[in-house]
């Protein structure tokens, strides 16, 4: 199977209101994008799916539902095998779909374990039900043991990725494994808007500050999805086309690491 081909995507992490959430990722389909991210987590499965089908079931929009990648991935919680099979069916239902594009084990926490987590993914791949399998948040390790465990390639590994958190291991082991590295909060939760040093570069380069970053993301070869609503949602889908000079980038490289922005506890994390 040819590598999962991965365009900058719409993020829903926080998009709690359904209303909005479906406009959003409406929006975001009619603006172009092609790539829409969401997970149980979330809690808006229901309200993404609704966003899907306003357009791809549109004939005046004329959207295949073919050509948009949809991932969702599972809840920690949910990790146990049954559990696995269970609520991804759940999942599909919720966003009115036969299948996922991708789907993700969310969390290598809670009721995760490598050898009994893992089967239960490639058995929903061998039944149609995800077209291609995800990890998310994995250290390189346990990336490792995933890649020994499954059957199905990884076509995809999420983790927090903007330029004061530049994940440059993850990066690599992306290369030299063949699957896409995804950056969630490529703004890294607006910390970037306050971030001194990064906005010089940003002026000097004459783009916004979030085009940059994710301008920056894309020519690392990281697939951001970023969170966006309003306006927002058309301008970070210009970064894929954004032209930011080689000593730009490398400016942003330069830049020493920060803070990252998880949630989750990072000794669970990294056990």
């Amino acid at each position: 199977m040819p590598p999962l081909d991965l365009p900058l995507g719409i993020g829903t992490s926080g998009l709690d209101d359904p209303t909005e959430c479906t406009a959003t990722v409406a929006a975001a389909l009619e603006d172009g994008y092609r790539h829409v991210d969401t997970a149980q987590m979330y809690d808006n499965e229901a309200a993404v799916g609704d966003g899907i089908e306003r357009v791809c079931g549109d004939p005046a929009v004329d959207i295949d539902r073919e050509d948009v990648t949809v991932a969702t991935k599972i809840h920690p919680t949910n990790l146990a095998p049954e559990d696995v099979r269970r609520t991804a069916r759940e999942s599909l239902d919720r966003l009115g779909l036969d299948r996922v594009d991708l789907l993700y084990v969310h969390w290598p926490t809670d009721a995760y374990d490598a050898e009994a987590t893992l089967p239960a993914f490639d058995e929903l791949r061998a039944d149609g039900l995800t077209e291609h399998v995800g990890v998310s948040n994995f250290t390189p390790d346990l990336l490792r043991e995933a890649r020994d465990i499954l059957d199905a390639p990884i076509a995809a590994h999420q983790v927090e990725c903007h330029p004061r958190f530049q994940q440059t291991e993850l990066r690599a082991l992306a290369d030299e494994f063949d699957h896409r590295l995804v950056g969630y909060s490529p703004l890294a939760r607006g910390a970037l808007f306050d971030d001194e040093a990064f906005l010089s570069i940003a002026e000097r380069s004459g783009r916004s500050p979030a085009v940059l970053a994710l301008a920056w993301a894309v020519s690392r070869g990281v697939t951001p999805i970023p969170k966006a609503t309003g306006d927002h949602v058309a301008e970070n889908l210009r970064a894929v086309t954004a032209e930011i000079p080689d000593s730009v980038l490398r400016a942003v490289d330069a830049l020493p690491p920060g803070d990252r922005h998880i949630d989750r506890d990072d000794a669970a994390w990294n056990r």
